[in-house]
């Protein structure tokens, strides 16, 4: 569920779920909102949110659309550096329409995605041009347990990963590494942080995730 145009024009449409307002220190820096997205490339065993994967529950809409249901909250975005933070979902399966509602907005948001970078390099590129922050989901580094994880390969979303470290400010990229019960422990948690480290990330944040029954 990748970029799609508008039939009536040439804008961008956005595949909405859900506008979460007013959100602190978990998204970003300041008050940002959180525009969550459907579309997908993996298929993660506790997917916290399966209507991502849905092709009727979205509202396909224009940056202009997103733009008027968000202004509400110009002046907290404004006054504490913070703005939209796009999620799901895969946000970068959506590049395209972040990069037009950045031309709608210009420099007056920040703007952040939540991402596994499990996309194609054209869409990464789009989004270091764009975006302000990454929060980046890595996983882990062991592709055998990341397969059975998500059902993908690691490998894209490593190679972007290196990518992303060489062209946007480290400080600008948070990678999250969860230990997931029943898949990873803490030692393969550690192995991977080590890696990243390595590779030239600072700003890692090692969690658990907690499975929801």
């Amino acid at each position: 569920m990748a970029d799609k145009t508008n039939p009536a024009g040439n804008a961008p449409l956005f595949p909405l779920l859900a506008i979460d307002r007013l959100r602190m220190e978990s998204d970003g820096t300041g008050v940002t909102t959180l525009v969550a997205g459907a579309g997908c490339p993996l298929r993660c065993r506790w997917c916290l949110n399966g209507a991502v994967l849905s092709k009727q529950q979205p509202e396909w809409i224009t940056p202009q659309t997103l733009l008027e249901r968000t202004n509400i909250d110009n002046l907290y975005f404004q006054a504490t550096g913070g703005g939209l933070c796009f999620g799901g979902g895969e946000s970068l399966l959506h590049a395209g329409f972040i990069a037009a509602f950045r031309s709608l907005i210009g420099s007056a948001w920040k703007l952040t995605v939540e991402t596994s970078l499990q996309v194609p390099s054209a869409a990464l590129q789009t989004a270091i041009r764009t975006v302000d922050a990454f929060i980046v989901d890595v996983k882990t580094a062991d592709p055998e347990i990341y397969r059975r994880y998500t059902g993908g390969e690691n490998r894209i979303a490593f190679e972007n990963l290196q990518t992303l470290l060489k062209n946007v400010p480290p400080e600008n990229i948070k990678v999250r590494v969860p230990l997931i019960p029943e898949f990873n422990n803490a030692a393969d948690q550690a192995k991977t942080a080590v890696l990243l480290r390595e590779m030239g990330a600072e700003n890692i944040e090692i969690f658990t995730y907690k499975k929801i029954e």
